[in-house]
């Protein structure tokens, strides 16, 4: 305890270059914890985006492509399903519910979801967590809509108010369906899962919005009003994707094989945990990387100490020697200048923790409103406290090279030194 006094006096005297190592070690920890932090709750938040679903089902793709367009609304499918396919899922034995997804629409920047009741019903998210309503109701006339939690923050919205809803993702004047425009009739509590950044409307309402539009564009010259569509037949005639439940998890794979091998056309049933695991082993490559170069960041940072300490030697001649001539053993020179090294280390470490902390309170609604991530704000994980032991050590065997010389410091070659 006594020399951990001395060294803190000692770093006290040369506080200039002790906050500056301090402040190297705190930034390069604050971007190491960073990056483990975000990379963590990035794969818990996609992990319990959905649970309890057996199956997605769509057109025959790859397995992430399917899922992140239809659970994560991250790019767009290659194709779709035909209603009768769907319904010939839907009447499978095996098959206990089925929520079917209709895609390809937005409003200001939110995709549009067209589903039924089903969703509301069956949709899971983390540990078996239902949805709910935090206010109004989930839609019942034609042109209502629900909307997720961020989509109403973010916009401003409210029961009762009026949305556009625009064709494709961008949203642009000759796009929008401004002819038919949604009611907000209720809105959805907040999941940090891409639902809150969706808005919700009918299958039949998507196909409603679409009459008198062919590729994606209207046609020239036909008009029909939102009031003469309610009487039309708006049974969907193509859908984007089905979540599946099943009966027994036992039937997984003889759906799964049944749906591959589907004869009327091409589909894809993948389960959510294997392409979720598929999709990980895609981005490891860049986890590591990311890793290995905040790991860099701290080294550089312990070297940038080691370099101090080791110029500051020859400066610190005559202390050394004072010491030696006042009865400190060798040992204790070492032992001064290491703890001189864990005392920078350990500072680094609470600042850069503490830094981290105040960028992620700081940050965490942007990267929420901007990226639907929600990154936890929490102790240390086990990891992290594996991350800043690791870096402590470090520090400390960063140490030993200037401690080890400082030993070898003769008490003649100290005094000798001219003031």
């Amino acid at each position: 305890m006594a020399i951990l006094t001395l060294a803190f006096k000692s770093l006290a005297n040369r506080r200039a270059t002790a906050l500056l190592i301090v402040l190297s070690i705190a930034l390069s920890v604050a971007l190491l914890l960073g990056v483990e932090r975000i990379r963590t709750e990035t794969r818990n938040s996609f992990a319990s985006t959905i649970s309890g679903t057996d199956l997605i089902v769509g057109a025959r793709s790859g397995p992430v492509q399917l899922l992140l367009y239809s659970v994560f609304r991250i790019g767009n499918a290659t194709n779709n399903i035909s209603w009768e396919s769907y319904q010939d899922l839907a009447a499978q034995p095996r098959v206990q519910w089925t929520v079917p997804l209709s895609l390809g629409d937005s409003h200001r920047g939110f995709r549009v979801l067209g589903t039924t009741d089903a969703y509301l019903d069956h949709y899971r998210y983390g540990r078996e967590q239902s949805l709910q309503l935090a206010d109004g109701a989930w839609f019942d006339d034609l042109y209502d809509a629900v909307l997720g939690a961020e989509v109403a923050e973010s916009l401003g919205y409210g029961l009762g108010d009026r949305i556009i809803v625009a064709h494709g993702a961008g949203d642009v004047a000759f796009a929008r369906h401004d002819d038919k425009p949604f009611r907000v009739s209720g809105i959805l509590a907040r999941t940090g899962t891409p639902v809150d950044r969706s808005v919700h409307v009918s299958l039949a309402a998507i196909e409603a919005i679409h009459v008198g539009w062919r590729g994606g564009a209207p046609i020239p010259g036909l008009s029909i009003d939102a009031d003469r569509v309610r009487r039309m037949d708006l049974t969907p005639e193509a859908i984007t994707a089905v979540l599946v439940g099943l009966e027994s998890p036992i039937a997984t794979f003889a759906v799964q094989r049944w749906v591959n091998d589907y004869p009327e056309e091409p589909l894809l049933a993948v389960l959510p945990g294997v392409a979720l695991a598929e999709l990980w082993s895609l981005v490891g490559v860049a986890e590591g990387a990311l890793l290995v170069v905040s790991a860099c960041v701290v080294l550089v940072g312990l070297v940038g100490m080691l370099t101090a300490l080791l110029i500051g030697l020859n400066e610190r001649r005559r202390e050394m020697a004072i010491l030696r001539s006042v009865g400190a053993r060798p040992a204790q020179v070492l032992a001064l200048i290491v703890g001189e090294a864990a005392l920078l280390t350990l500072l680094g470490l609470l600042v850069g923790t503490a830094l981290l902390y105040a960028l992620l309170i700081a940050g965490q609604p942007l990267l929420q409103e901007r990226l639907g991530l929600f990154i936890g704000i929490g102790t240390p994980s086990l990891h992290e406290w594996l991350l800043l032991g690791a870096v402590l050590a470090a520090g400390i065997v960063a140490g030993t090279l200037p401690a080890l010389r400082a030993y070898r410091m003769s008490l003649a070659d100290g005094l000798s030194l001219r003031v």
